[in-house]
């Protein structure tokens, strides 16, 4: 019996391996076309098929899939949204007649990255290719609800962790970011265009690296089929060198790479990780 095929929309870091491990783990077969000048070259020894294509070269996203007979589809990994604000930012991702016109008709007014994401679902979806959860393929690395960390926080960080994870829950809903940082009941950064690292680091100056909350999640509207929130043993390591003590994730809505060796890392950092449901 020949297998079935899911195809993978590969950007950068582990992800799509991950991805390709849990699609192999279901006896289908692994199909990605790389997003060049993002996406790891070790990800394409992971894959059954691989084709390395530009960001914005979606009419050749369209006919590779059509070509390999795929119809189901996960978009996974990262890409430098920044470059959206350079200067000639059209010519980075140099597009194709196809990507072109997508842009003129649905993103020249409203370049969010939810928006241009759920465009491009939308899009595939026209073309007979139904972008999937990729966190159906990866439920051994979603955040798990309470404490995921053998030390709980201090009552003075817990307050934090209240404040703070009441104030995200409605400001993911604004959609301009899916971090916080807080120390004392008091909001010290924002996630934005610049992603959680560089938020980390700022966070970790202002703060003159004394204790305080990371948190992180999504709204419950979020698009889950092409930007889940993720977190990995980098971004550990951020926050200890930047001070912090606790890291609070959306329990099932936040992806945790390699979730066992974060949490082991965490605590040998002393460093609290809690799943809010």
């Amino acid at each position: 019996m020949e297998k079935k095929r899911i195809g993978i929309i590969a950007g950068a870091g582990r992800l799509p391996i991950l991805v390709a491990e849990g699609i192999h783990n279901r006896g289908s077969e692994a199909c990605a076309i790389g997003l060049r000048g993002s996406v790891l070259d070790e990800t394409k020894s992971h894959c059954d098929l691989y084709r390395s294509v530009g960001v914005a070269q979606f009419g050749k996203w369209v006919r590779t899939f059509r070509r390999w007979n795929i119809h189901q589809a996960v978009m996974v990994g990262s890409v430098a949204h920044t470059k959206k604000y350079a200067r000639f930012q059209f010519l980075h991702y140099i597009p194709d007649y196809r990507a072109a016109l997508l842009w003129y008709r649905k993103l020249r007014h409203d370049r969010r990255t939810a928006t241009m994401l759920t465009v491009l679902a939308d899009e595939l979806q026209q073309n007979g290719i139904t972008l999937m959860d990729n966190r159906d393929f990866i439920p051994d690395h979603l955040a798990l609800p309470g404490l995921m960390t053998k030390t709980p926080p201090s009552p003075t960080l817990q307050k934090d962790i209240d404040f703070g994870w009441n104030l995200l829950t409605q400001t993911v809903n604004l959609d301009f970011g899916q971090a916080l940082a807080v120390r004392n009941c008091d909001i010290i950064a924002v996630e934005a265009a610049e992603g959680s690292n560089a938020m980390i680091a700022r966070a970790g100056e202002l703060t003159k690296k004394r204790p305080w909350v990371f948190l992180k999640t999504s709204s419950e509207n979020h698009d889950m089929r092409a930007d889940v929130p993720t977190v990995g043993i980098e971004t550990i390591e951020n926050l200890h060198k930047a001070g912090a003590k606790v890291m609070v994730l959306g329990s099932g809505r936040v992806i945790m790479l390699d979730r066992e060796k974060i949490i082991n890392r965490a605590d040998q950092l002393k460093i609290t990780i809690i799943g809010m449901e």
